[in-house]
Parts: structure tokens; sequence; C-alpha cells
């Protein structure tokens, strides 16, 4: 039976942060090596996030579990990825090296599970580790000592899970069935020495290293029945580039197929059944998805789920004919958005749970606790969904830390960190030696004095997405990031004169990424010196140059 997590979060929030008083102090560590928890969520944007403001829904959104993490520790406010793709996001954050050195930079291959990872050196070193929740690397875990994983991407009701190799089906919306394994998980870890026996201090058992990876809030969306009626009565404010139609950037911008108004699907995505959408003489055809979906749910509660959207279904069917496609559009964003929402809800509702029970355990004091996404995410920026490019919304990725008696509480820092650097950082945190091949870097010194060691940690980052095949059509593209310029260089795309298609951006005037300044004479100096660093960044981390093919090579679509 899940754990009811129900009307937690207010308890927890009120009731067991101590980061309201930096000054309060902490009982130093029992032992000297910490453990480490690393919670992640899949496709969760920052403006979703309350300590990070809550953009989408200002005062609306609130997520207390993941905002404690960030009030008794510290938060990053530029963290990005290397690439906006979800597996190859998590082999990056697992071997400290970029897609083209750790082999994985599609998720059309597999992890090659052989390779070093910092899992594997941290079980050499003494830790038990283990991983709950979603995996999809395409090949099972290794460098664990228990795995309890989702079966591909999951599913959201009744998911399949492979269990030290054996496949177990799980009845329960996937998010509480995560949080459930990864508490149980907790509990014997607390308990468990390095001999496998039972200790009765928690405090000086062995170190560990729990990673809990949620699929949610992925694609197609579905809450747990608890957040069903969340923000029903609430209007979602779209973002101001919601009708965005990208003039002033390259053609690249519109070659993709991640629109909320033209790509969402009406049934899969939407929830949309059971009516007809008639507008004109034509009408819209019906999928089964939606369905396919619910076949595995309980009756019970696969009739509580198409309740929850039955009303709002009519009410659409009757307006459709009469409404336009802007409303078409603003109606879209807003079961968008919400669904989106309520299914992060339940994420945050297992992190406050997490925390307490470290503190239940008595863990908390020696334990590194990080929140984190695989990448960023579109919530109608630009009229999209989805991540997979360089932007900001998909680029950027949220990032809490909390290390006790090691990070100061309520810490900010700029610093422009990575996905690449946490197996570093995980390994120097646990005293193991970070090998000369990882091409990430420790954020242990950053964590100590984030205000001293912010700016100085890296002046540029690189960027590389190859998945251009995938569904979202988005092209592959390369770019280099300073604090306030970006520039992207599309690698299968030319501009009229035959170079490289290019976009430059100024992110101090331009935060939304609006104009394309990659052939503004007044930025023809940046431009030079971006292409520079551009060119140092890829020879850095030694990735392959693609010399842009002729439009004849391309074809016509692609041009």
């Amino acid at each position: 039976m899940r754990v009811l997590l129900t009307g937690l979060v207010a308890l927890i929030a009120t009731s067991t942060s101590r980061g309201g008083d930096a000054a309060a102090p902490l009982e130093p560590p029992a032992i000297t090596r910490p453990n480490i928890v690393f919670i992640m969520s899949d496709d969760h944007g920052k403006q979703a996030i309350s300590c990070y403001g809550a953009s989408i829904a200002p005062g609306l959104v609130t997520t207390p579990g993941i905002d404690r993490i960030a009030r008794e520790g510290i938060r990053f406010d530029r963290a990005s990825v290397t690439n906006a793709i979800c597996g190859p996001s998590r082999a990056v954050m697992l071997t400290g090296k970029h897609s083209h050195r750790n082999g994985f930079a599609t998720n059309e291959k597999s992890f090659d599970s052989t390779q070093q990872t910092f899992p594997k050196l941290l079980q050499a070193a003494g830790y038990r580790t283990e991983v709950v929740g979603k995996w999809h690397l395409g090949s099972d875990p290794t460098g664990f000592d228990h795995f309890d994983v989702l079966v591909g991407q999951g599913d959201y009701w009744n998911p399949t899970f492979i269990t030290d190799g054996v496949r177990i089906v799980r009845e329960g919306h996937v998010t509480d069935i995560i949080h459930d394994r990864a508490i149980e998980r907790l509990r014997a870890l607390a308990k468990s020495d390095s001999s496998g026996g039972v200790r009765d201090d928690a405090r000086t058992s062995q170190p560990f290293a729990l990673l809990i990876h949620h699929k949610a809030p992925h694609r197609n969306w579905m809450p747990t029945q608890r957040h069903l009626q969340l923000f029903r009565d609430a209007t979602i404010t779209p973002p101001s580039t919601l009708f965005d139609t990208w003039v002033g950037r390259s053609r690249a911008s519109a070659m993709q197929r991640m629109q909320v108004n033209r790509d969402l699907s009406w049934n899969y995505d939407l929830k949309v059944s059971g009516v007809a959408l008639v507008n004109g003489d034509a009408e819209i055809p019906q999928e089964t998805w939606m369905e396919n979906e619910l076949a595995r749910v309980p009756l019970s509660v696969r009739e509580t789920i198409r309740a929850a959207y039955a009303a709002e279904n009519q009410a659409l069917a009757a307006r459709f004919p009469m409404m336009t496609p802007h409303q078409v559009t603003e109606w879209k964003f807003q079961r968008y958005a919400k669904d989106y929402l309520r299914t992060a809800q339940g994420v945050d509702d297992s992190v406050a749970a997490i925390l307490a029970e470290l503190d239940t355990l008595g863990l908390a004091a020696n334990t590194i606790v990080i929140y984190t996404s695989d990448q960023g995410w579109f919530l109608g920026e630009h009229g999209w969904f989805d991540k997979r490019w360089m932007y900001e919304e998909s680029f950027r990725m949220p990032l809490l830390v909390r290390w006790p008696n090691v990070i100061a509480a309520g810490s900010v820092s700029n610093a422009m960190v990575q996905n690449l650097d946490f197996a570093p950082t995980f390994l120097e945190a646990a005293g193991v030696t970070v090998p000369s091949d990882v091409q990430g870097k420790s954020m242990v010194g950053l964590l100590r004095e984030p205000a001293s060691k912010s700016a100085s940690f890296r002046d540029a980052v690189y960027y590389r997405f190859e998945e251009s095949k995938g569904p979202h059509t988005v092209p592959r593209h390369e770019g280099v990031a300073t604090d306030r310029y970006k520039l992207i260089r599309f690698v299968d795309l030319v501009g009229a004169s035959g170079a490289p298609l290019l976009e430059l951006y100024d992110l101090h005037a331009d935060p939304d990424e609006m104009t394309n300044h990659s052939e503004n004479p007044l930025f023809s100096e940046v431009l030079a010196s971006m292409l520079v660093r551009l060119e140092s960044a890829r020879d850095a981390v030694a990735a392959p140059i693609d010399a842009p093919p002729t439009p004849v090579q391309l074809g016509e679509s692609a041009r």
C-alpha cells in the first residue's frame, strides 16, 4: 500500500526545518565520509520550483520539500547540462564525461555499463551503492549492491521494475512506488554495516550512496489521484512567448515538432476522451492512447481519473466549434501546464518525506542531499513543450545541495556548474581520488566557499546535442555559453553564405533569447570572440567538429 503523503508537505515545512535560522547549531557528523542521497526528477524545469521563483505560476506553485534543501543548503542559479536529453544526461552524471566520451549521445543507443562510473568507484571505496527508480540507459545498472529500476521509460501506473535482475509489476502510481521503495532502502541502509550485519546506531553505519530517480514529471504528465484536482480553479498565466513566431531567430527554430498548439496529442497528452471535437466540417480523429494507458489501472482508479477531466472535456467540446486557433492554444496550455505541475507535486511530496525520514533515522547531519533534474523543460516558452535545445529553459536545470556543517544554510551561487560535475563532486566528498579522465570539475571547494569561488569556478560551458532524428526533429547543434553571451552552431545547417548557421544571444539584454545577433554588424567582435571560445571549449573536451553538409546533402526539408 502506498505511503500517504497528503498534507505531509505543510507539516514538514513547519516542523522539521532548521534552515530558517542559519546560525542554528547542527550536530557534528559521526563519521568522516558522508552518505549521499541523490534525488533526480525527469524534465523538472526551474520555472516550476518555488525556491527559483516558480515563474510559471508565482505564489500558486509551492514546492516546500525542494525548497527545504535550498533553505538549509545551496541553490545554484546557473547550473546547466551538456546535452538536454534524458538518457545521455544521466550517462554524463554517472561518468563525469561528455556524451561523445561516454558513448551515449542519443536515446537510440545503449549505455556501455562496463565503463567507469562514480557508483563503481564509491563501491570499491567501501560505500554501499543502490539505485531506485528511473534508469533509462538501455542496459542494466552496474556498480550497485542493489537496484530496483523501471523498465525503459516506465509507466505512470502499475509499472514494471527490474529488481536485481528480476522483473516485477508493482501496483500504484510510479511516483509513490519509487518513494516507498526509497524509504524502505533508506531504513535498510541505516541499519546495515559493511559486512551486511545490523547496527543499532545508524550514524555509525557503512556509508552509502542512494540514487532516487523519479519518472515524473516526464510526458505524458499523469498525476497521482490526490493531485488530480490541484489548480482546478486556477488560471496559469502563459509565458509571454507562448505565441512566439521565431522572427529574429534562425530558421532552425521553425524546424521542430514540439509546439503546444500543434504537437500535443489531444488524447495522450491532454487527456481529452469521450467527446467529439468538431470545427466546421472537420472532426479531430479520436485516439486511444489514454485508454491504453489506463487499461493497466484498477477500475476504481480509472474512473476517478476519467471523472477528473470529464466536465472540462465536455465544456471544451461544446465550445470547440466557435473557438479561434488562439483560444485553442490557450486551452491546450492550461491543461498541459496544470497536469505538468500536478505531476511534479508528487515528486516534491516525496522529497519532503525523504528529508523527514533522514531526520528520523539520525542520518541528516552526515548526509549530502542533492536535488536536480536530468535537464530543464519548456512550459510554453517559445510556444514549446519538451527540451533538447540549448535555449535557457532546456539548457538550465535546477540544482540544490544540502551538506550540514559544510554548506552554509541559505547559500546561493551563480557558478557555471554542469551535470558533468556531479561525479567528481561525489568522489571528492567521499575521499575517493577522482580519475584523470573525468572531464567534470569537483564542486566540493565551491560548496564550502560559494561566495569566494563562484565567479572563478568556470567562465564558459560547452553543449552538444545529437538526437536530430527523434520525433521532435530538433537540429543537431553545439554551443558555448559565458556569463553574458551564448553562441549556438547548427551542425547540419548552413547559412546564406554557405558558412555554418549560427545564433548569438546577449543574455543580459535578452534573457528570453528573442534576437539572434550572429549577423548583426554591431556584434561582429563579440561573434569573433565567441567563435574562438567555441573552438577552445570543443578542443578542451576533445569533441569532434562536424563540417556542415552541402544544401544538396541536407535536402529541401532541412533547408
